[in-house]
């Protein structure tokens, strides 16, 4: 019948959802189990270092390590458009080509802006 393999397409997706769950539930369990146990005040604070937190204080950073970020996340977005470009490139060598150009050269020309002002050194 035509309908069979996708019924147990279907059955192999249902199987192994339960037993993704199953091996979920069997790793909270062990964890339950298994885990020592040794509260004390230290550990129910929120942010568990061995240092008692003091007051809050302000602290000002620096505008550069925001700016260097921006940049650093910029660039390996870039990143992640090259791998699937290369793969399309070398199955079609149409305008992709040329369009992937223009994006590497709007890049190119916000790193040399960054350059200019000064974001790139690191002081």
């Amino acid at each position: 019948m035509p309908g069979d393999g996708f019924a147990l397409d279907w059955v192999t997706v249902a199987v192994t959802i339960v037993v993704g769950f199953a091996a979920m539930g069997a790793a909270f369990l062990a964890n339950a189990v298994l885990a020592p146990r040794r509260p004390s005040v230290d550990k129910a604070t929120p942010y568990e270092s061995g240092i008692r937190p003091g007051p809050l204080g302000w602290s000002q950073f620096n505008a550069r390590y925001y700016l260097f970020a921006i940049l650093f996340l910029i660039f390996d977005v870039e990143a992640v458009f090259l791998f699937p470009w290369a793969l399309v490139f070398l199955q079609t060598a149409s305008y992709v080509f040329y369009a992937m150009l223009l994006f590497i050269g709007i890049l190119f020309f916000g790193v040399l802006y960054a350059w200019r002002k000064g974001v790139l050194e690191w002081r």
